[in-house]
This record gives structure tokens, C-alpha cells and sequence, in this order.
């Protein structure tokens, strides 16, 4: 009975030669494989039986790229990487290089580049040693590859204990969760109506205090502009009706509101109110402070 380890593999990635190992206790003189349907002995196979060419797939272990095929056979023999013996090491990597071609696999130029590389060392270890000099030893031809080698493995490592780490997609989701600094409390909105209102209360005041005078006045609309704006500087919230003095009269009255609304409209004021139907507030806006003329 044979096992072959079945490994998935790497797209892109280059595969050994596969390792048959005899399972304990087997001979070749064992009794041939009997096969079995639900556990029942088969007598024979079914003459009509079919089974495809490619009924069987193994899937190898993968390498991504020649040193790191060089690594895994120098670890599989427990071989010290600063000693390689470079004939089995050439022998196996030549034997995995032609398995591969012989599975019609794509092979890298850089596999058949690290082939040259070893037959040129393992045929440089063959020749004599240059005779030893003032300088020290004559340089190992190992030693490049050696440096290679254990370079290599230490990115794989340092690979390994990055890949180890949480990352974001693979092992933890972000979320974005919005926070507001502050909550601004809003406002009612004043409407015309409300100020048509304030309006009209403000005429049946006027009425009351209203005298029968006959003149003829100049009201300036800028001039009582001025005068709001001086009322309101340095203070923060005004009642409406405040704004208004009830002795001057309609007319007085009709100036004063015309200022108002044309202060509301420049942005020089703002008009709120607390609630629906509340007491109606004015107050200078941030923009009106150069806009205050003082006596």
C-alpha cells in the first residue's frame, strides 16, 4: 500500500516531485487489493465501468521560488545550513527540477538559473584548493549561497510573524462611528405669522396710548435702525415689544418695525423664540458689532 501526502496548492507556486513512502508491515509479496462497495466484497469489476483520466488529482506542496525549494530540502534532511554538502543537495534539486519539467509544469528561468548555480559550486568543491596564503583561507564557494539562504529565511520568518498579526479584512472589520462634539439645542423657527401677530398686539397697544395730535414728522427708517442697535448692544436677549416705543405712535411704530425687518434682513439681528407661540426674542448677531453706532 503506498500514501502520498496530499497538500493543497499555491496558484503561481512550483511543486516538488512527490515522496512514496512503503506503509508498515507491507511486502511485494502481499496479497493484492480486494475492493469493496459499502463495505461487501467485489468479485469482480463492472465490464461497463468507466474512470476518467483525471479521477485521480494530487496537489502538492508549493515553493515560491528556488531558494525556497533549496530551504525545504536543506531542513528535510536536518542538514546545518552553514555546511551544506553540496552533491545530494544538487542531486535532489535536479531531480525536483526534472519531475516538474516532466509534468509539463511551467518552470521559472529562475529554477533553471539556481540549477547552473549549484553544478558551477559542486564542480568548483571538486577542483584542488588554491595553496593557503598570508591572507587567510581562500573563500568558500558555498558562501554566497549561504548568505542567500539564511536571508531568505530570515524574511520568511519575519514574514511568518507578520502574517501572524491581526489585519484588517482577514481578521478584524473597521467601522466608522460618528460622534458628535457638542449637541446644538434647535430652536423654533419664527415664522411670519408670528411676527404679524407680535404686530397687531403691538397696534392695539399703540392704540390705547394713541393721541390726537396733528403734525408732520420726518421719521428716518436709518435713524431708528441706529437706535435698535444701540438698545441691544451689550445685551443678549430682548423681548420683542421692548424693542418698540409705544409713546411715538403708529407711525413711530410703523418706522421702528421697518427697521427691524431691515436689520433681519442685512443678518445684523436674530429673532427666535423658545416655543411654538412663546415670547418672540431679539438679540445682535455676531456680524453686527462693527455695525453699532455709539453716541
Amino acid at each position: 500500500m503506498i500514501g502520498v501526502a496530499v497538500i493543497p496548492e499555491r496558484e503561481g507556486a512550483v511543486s516538488p516531485a512527490p515522496t512514496f513512502c512503503v506503509a508498515a508491515g507491507a511486502s511485494s509479496a502481499a496479497a493484492p487489493h480486494q475492493p469493496k462497495v459499502y463495505g461487501e466484497l467485489l468479485a469482480e469489476l463492472p465490464h461497463d465501468l468507466y474512470i476518467p483520466p483525471d479521477a485521480l488529482e494530487i496537489i502538492l506542496d508549493s515553493f515560491e521560488g528556488p531558494l525556497d525549494l533549496l530551504l525545504y530540502l536543506i531542513r528535510r534532511a536536518n542538514i546545518n545550513i552553514l555546511d551544506i554538502p553540496m552533491a545530494p543537495l544538487t542531486t535532489q534539486y535536479l531531480r525536483y527540477v526534472e519531475a516538474m519539467r516532466s509534468w509539463n509544469l511551467e518552470l521559472a528561468a529562475e529554477y533553471l538559473l539556481m540549477a547552473a548555480m549549484l553544478i558551477e559550486i559542486k564542480s568548483r568543491l571538486l577542483l584542488p584548493r588554491p595553496p593557503r596564503t598570508e591572507e587567510g583561507e581562500p573563500e568558500d564557494p558555498r558562501a554566497e549561497l549561504v548568505r542567500r539562504l539564511v536571508e531568505y529565511e530570515r524574511m520568511k520568518a519575519a514574514a511568518a510573524r507578520l502574517d501572524e498579526l491581526p489585519q484588517a479584512g482577514r481578521d478584524v472589520e473597521w467601522i466608522t462611528v460618528w460622534i458628535a462634539d457638542k449637541v446644538a439645542q434647535r430652536q423654533p423657527e419664527v415664522s411670519i405669522h408670528d411676527l404679524q401677530a407680535a404686530w397687531l398686539t403691538l397696534l392695539k397697544q399703540a392704540r390705547v396710548h394713541q393721541h390726537h395730535r396733528i403734525q408732520r414728522e420726518e421719521l428716518s427708517v436709518r435713524e431708528h435702525m441706529s437706535i435698535i442697535l444701540r438698545r441691544l448692544d451689550g445685551r443678549d436677549f430682548v423681548v420683542f415689544e421692548q424693542l418698540f416705543d409705544l409713546t411715538l405712535g403708529t407711525a413711530g411704530l410703523v418706522v421702528s418695525f421697518l427697521a427691524v425687518l431691515e436689520l433681519a434682513r442685512e443678518s445684523l439681528l436674530e429673532i427666535t423664540q423658545n416655543d411654538a407661540l412663546a415670547p418672540i426674542y431679539v438679540r445682535l448677531s455676531a456680524s453686527a458689532d462693527a455695525a453699532v453706532v455709539h453716541p
